[in-house]
């Protein structure tokens, strides 16, 4: 059974489902998804998803920033606010955070400190760190070694091997979405094949970057299996092997306490 680790269970479009996110998640398990991380952008996304989360055993969620959120909305993200946040059970992670400069580079400065308190919370709860990188990847890898960050995800990740070895150095899991498995994608599949088996995850990071053959569609966690397909070529691997790999890994990243 596959897990997704990064989802916006809050922005899927449900027009399919006549905005019954019930369904969505119950046509996801019938494609053999069995466990959901929803992923907070904003603070406040912790009231809804704790809503959802307690309405369904297989669905945790995370507390964070986006780093393309306003300077005033990454302030309210103290350390100590986050760890207050963070105590509920099923908060499975801190973030997702990091430094975004493709969109933005307005609020570096307070994208970085925002991005040292999401660690530092994610430090004191025992629970991983969710990091977001996007032209900013020298940053990243120096803030999450300044930090001595070991536990998170690299979510999303499109980077190259340097980046890829730097995270994976200091203790971090690399996720895979969607973009993996498209035609233009070589590269990164290049560089997941260096990436040890027991580091790799996936999601889809839906609604966005739907897998092929759904590409340019709305993305749903339904589609995180072609994720994993993507990969059986990549590691040699049949889709119950990779489904199994990455769901161990993911377990193995909530334990890691």
């Amino acid at each position: 059974m596959f897990v997704d680790t990064h989802c916006h269970l809050t922005m899927l479009d449900l027009t399919p489902y006549d905005g019954d996110l019930n369904l969505a998640l119950q046509q996801a398990r019938d494609a053999g998804v069995s466990k959901f991380m929803s992923i907070s952008v904003d603070l406040d996304d912790h009231i809804r998803l704790s809503e959802i989360a307690a309405q369904h055993d297989d669905v945790g969620y995370t507390v964070g920033v986006h780093p393309c959120e306003d300077a005033a909305t990454m302030q309210r993200a103290t350390t100590e606010y986050l760890i207050e946040l963070a105590q509920q059970e099923k908060v499975w992670a801190l973030g997702e955070t990091g430094l975004d400069y493709y969109h933005s580079t307005d609020y570096v400065d307070e994208q970085k400190a925002c991005f040292a308190r999401h660690i530092h919370a994610s430090q004191a709860v025992g629970k991983p760190v969710v990091v977001h990188t996007r032209s900013a990847k020298h940053d990243t890898i120096d803030i999450i070694r300044a930090e001595k960050s070991t536990h998170g995800i690299l979510h999303c990740f499109t980077e190259d091997w340097e980046t890829a070895k730097a995270v994976l150095d200091c203790g971090y899991y690399i996720s895979f979405s969607g973009i993996v498995s498209f035609k233009n994608a070589q590269d990164l599949r290049d560089v997941a094949k260096q990436v040890p088996l027991d580091r790799v995850l996936i999601e889809t990071d839906s609604p966005y970057l739907a897998p092929m053959p759904y590409r340019g569609k709305s993305n749903e966690p339904k589609y995180v299996p072609y994720v994993a397909k993507a990969l059986c070529n990549v590691y040699d691997k049949s889709l119950e092997e990779l489904a199994e790999i990455t769901r161990n890994n993911f377990d193995n990243l909530l334990k890691n306490r």
